[in-house]
């Protein structure tokens, strides 16, 4: 079936165990099949999506999906793809950010047919007794040999216990909600693991394994919140088209393949022509109007396309600029006030790097103040703008 194919084989790394869950897939049992995300930022970015899609491929073939968001988790931090511990998050940050949460997920997933849970609900009530006889599962050496783990204990880097723990939570996850396919990107596999390692202690079938890539963001890293590199499912289309014309040429048919549901054939036909050497720009064009096709339909998408056109190619100003009505009169503060900048240390960064602008003059230096008139253009990088109003 093309339909099973695709889905155990399309932006997937890795099956664990391929053949019985190819076999269970092919027969009748109707399979609960678990996704979790910790809330560690606002906004679920294309990235993490790539999970979120394969989910829905799951549901389309009439599967039970569970879908988890990590309130209890996220205050713990899995530093799985961390080069340094990540610190613990407050509950009043992850309340903040889970707000959406669901709602973002119904963007891709189909409401009427997804189960949904906050893992407080069953983490808050393990004691003592429960945790230590799943810790008594693992051993040391095999948490430490991890490579990211490794690489940091070999620099003397601190490894704290909480750390250790973030696996047994994720994996009680599946004892908790009797998961038969646990979804996550290749940072996560020995957190999925650990839920196969821990369901027969509770008399559960260890669940089977589908680990897809990781994304890379517009900088050419892991598409990360934390660093900033993110295209989020909310971005509005103007902002997401652009966003994909800036990713590296190299991240091009990987993006067709992880972040778009168009044909195979097409991802496939996408790769020939970088080959024979078709402009990459033009590759990026139809890139951006998938993507933004997926979250905010077909007719927004050649809209963006067009406005990217405008702005970029014929260097003219976008067609519908916010007003904001503004205090400040530092460059840096303005940056912060006007949402061009998430932070002061952005916005100094911005300046430095010569990327803000006043009605088409550059501002050089970030200790500056600035007198403007109201309807004048702020501008911050190639893509953000707004109009001052006093």
């Amino acid at each position: 079936m093309d339909s099973i194919k695709e889905l155990l084989e399309r932006g997937v790394d890795e099956v664990i165990d391929r053949r019985n869950l190819e076999t269970k897939l092919n027969g009748k049992k109707k399979l609960r099949v678990k996704l979790g995300i910790d809330p560690t930022s606002p906004n679920i970015h294309i990235g993490r999506a790539v999970l979120l899609w394969k989910l829905r491929a799951f549901q389309e073939l009439g599967h039970q999906v569970v879908f988890i968001v990590g309130d209890f988790t996220g205050l713990i931090g899995d530093t799985s793809d961390k080069d340094s511990e990540r610190p613990m998050l407050t509950e009043a940050e992850v309340r903040k950010n889970l707000k959406t949460y669901f709602t973002q997920a119904f963007k891709i997933l189909d409401k009427s047919k997804t189960e949904t849970y906050y893992n407080s609900k069953w983490l808050k009530k393990l004691g003592f007794m429960e945790i230590t006889q799943m810790a008594d599962l693992f051993g040391l050496h095999e948490f430490s040999a991890r490579e990211l783990i490794k690489k940091r204990m070999d620099a003397g880097k601190r490894v704290s216990l909480r750390e250790i723990m973030y696996p047994l939570m994720q994996g009680y996850d599946s004892v908790a909600v009797k998961a038969d396919v646990e979804l996550g990107g290749t940072d996560q596999r020995f957190n999925l693991l650990a839920g196969r390692t821990i369901q027969p202690m509770y008399i559960q079938v260890p669940q089977d394994i589908l680990i897809t890539r990781l994304l890379e963001g517009t900088d050419g890293r892991k598409m990360s919140s934390s660093w900033g590199n993110v295209i989020n499912i909310t971005d509005e289309a103007n902002d997401m088209f652009g966003k994909v014309m800036s990713i590296n040429d190299n991240l091009i048919v990987k993006y067709f393949d992880l972040a778009t549901n168009v044909p195979k054939q097409e991802v496939i036909e996408v790769e020939k022509a970088l080959k024979s050497g078709q402009n990459p720009r033009d590759l990026k064009i139809r890139l951006g109007k998938a993507i933004v096709t997926l979250y905010h339909g077909a007719k927004e998408a050649e809209s963006a396309a067009k406005e990217f056109a405008k702005v970029f190619t014929n260097k003219e100003k976008p067609t519908d600029i916010l007003e904001v009505k503004v205090k400040s009169s530092s460059i840096v503060d303005l940056l912060v006030e006007t949402k061009l900048a998430e932070s002061k240390s952005e916005a100094k960064r911005l300046v430095e790097q010569g990327g803000v602008k006043l009605n088409d003059k550059v501002i050089g230096d970030w200790k500056s103040n600035v007198s403007f008139e109201s309807g004048q253009v702020l501008q911050a990088g190639k893509r953000k703008f707004v109009k001052l109003k006093k």
